[in-house]
């Protein structure tokens, strides 16, 4: 029997062996469970209510979890949101009752919670409301899209963010404590802290792998190359780091920093978005924040897209980098966006409101007896084919939409524009 628990224990994975047993143990997120942060005094004094730990992978969800649920000296149950069915979540409402009965409170761990359908939901909120059990769930979604709103109103949202270099490092460091006859040098414990991604989870696996290999001796680079496989980058085609990473790409051409927009955009690329997303977002940028201030923009992002159609990746890099640079280094105006929003609102109000008569359509004569089309000017009649003219139903006829700005080409179309005006207004 002593024989098989030693087994048992040699073949127990790094990550797993490592998980801390106290929270002065715990590594990192110190902006919520540092020393005097409100969720660390609770969990100290054993009243946590019930939480939702939302973070990406390798962060520590379910070691808070589990410790959390220790610290509270309460009855521990566990289920995983995928495969736990209703009677699954009676049964340990049950167990829970019995618990009740002698004092003892019950912490309900669900894995993956933001999997919950509704019948869960429905078997699950009575307890949560009650206080028969304290649920913690935990997700690598964003819960207040994925979870339901009757579960997050019951409980506290935690936010775990990935963890810093330096924790990956005091997470590394500290498990090569139990292998005195291995070294590490800074650089190769850099990089493994880089490769993680700030997973945990996937740094002591690399070092595991590493540890397999080399039973004494420094760990080099080398090593680290050969036992980190893949790319360690989070990413998600319909989640959080999906839409953070768009947003950032955007904001960062928005801002004319061309570096940063490179950088994101081939971060969507190497975790394979699809670029036809990414190119979208970039027509619409070149008419929201650009256009009449660089008309060209708006050409170059569609040529960038038929580049993309018809040379496809990995090639058309090329064109959506050349279409990137552009965006960011482009003159700015937001002139057109503001222009359309403003022209919506007085549709919504006068979009029913009649044009005037002189430019309805008149497709006969006898219409014009009813003031259709009676009155027209023929701009193309007068100097610079502008003439002064109403073309709008009354109620907005003094209503300005369209305030073109100073920067690069729009200067251009504001002197046109506003000596238009001049001519239709009879200024």
């Amino acid at each position: 029997m002593r024989t098989e628990r030693k087994q048992e224990a040699l073949y127990k994975p790094l990550a797993a062996l490592m998980r801390p047993k106290s929270l002065d143990d715990f590594v990192g997120h110190a902006e919520v469970l540092g020393k005097g942060k409100p969720l660390r005094k609770a969990i100290e004094q054993g009243k946590v209510g019930s939480l939702i730990l939302w973070g990406s992978p390798g962060v520590g969800k379910t070691t808070l979890a589990e410790l959390i649920a220790r610290n509270m000296d309460a009855a521990i149950e566990r289920v995983s949101a995928v495969t736990a069915g209703v009677k699954d979540l009676r049964d340990v409402l049950s167990r829970a009752r019995e618990w009740q009965k002698i004092k003892r409170s019950t912490v309900l761990i669900v894995d993956e919670i933001h999997r919950f359908n509704k019948s869960q939901q429905d078997v699950l909120l009575p307890a949560v409301e009650e206080g028969l059990v304290i649920m913690i769930g935990a997700t690598t979604e964003n819960p207040y899209f994925e979870v339901v709103s009757a579960l997050i109103s019951r409980a506290q949202v935690v936010r775990l963010e990935i963890l810093q270099d330096k924790d990956i490092k005091k997470i590394i460091s500290h498990a090569l404590a139990g292998y005195p006859v291995l070294s590490i040098e800074k650089d190769s414990l850099n990089a493994i802290a880089q490769r993680s991604g700030g997973d945990a989870r996937r740094a002591l696996n690399i070092l595991e792998r590493i540890i397999a290999g080399k039973k004494k001796g420094k760990i080099a680079l080398k090593d680290i190359q050969a036992a980190a496989h893949g790319s360690a980058m989070h990413y998600d085609k319909a989640g959080d780091v999906h839409y953070d990473t768009i947003s950032a790409f955007i904001k960062s051409l928005r801002g004319s920093d061309a570096d940063a927009a490179l950088f994101y955009l081939f971060r969507m690329l190497a975790s394979g978005e699809d670029p036809k997303f990414i190119v979208r977002r970039m027509l619409i940028f070149a008419s929201e924040d650009i256009g009449n201030a660089d008309p060209h923009a708006l050409m170059l992002i569609a040529a960038a897209s038929q580049a993309l159609m018809w040379i496809g990746l990995p090639e058309a890099e090329f064109a959506l980098a050349h279409a990137a640079c552009y965006l960011a280094a482009a003159p700015k105006s937001n002139s057109v966006y503001k222009a359309m929003n403003a022209a919506k609102q007085d549709v919504e109000t006068h979009g029913n409101d009649a044009p005037p008569g002189n430019v309805v359509n008149a497709p006969i004569e006898d219409l014009k007896q009813f003031g259709k089309g009676v009155g027209y000017k023929y701009p193309h009649d007068f100097p610079g084919h502008v003439v002064e003219q109403q073309y709008r139903p009354n109620s907005i006829q003094k209503n300005i939409y369209y305030e073109p700005g100073d920067e690069g080409f729009e200067k251009e179309v504001k002197r046109r524009i506003e000596a238009a005006r001049k001519v239709i207004y009879g200024q």
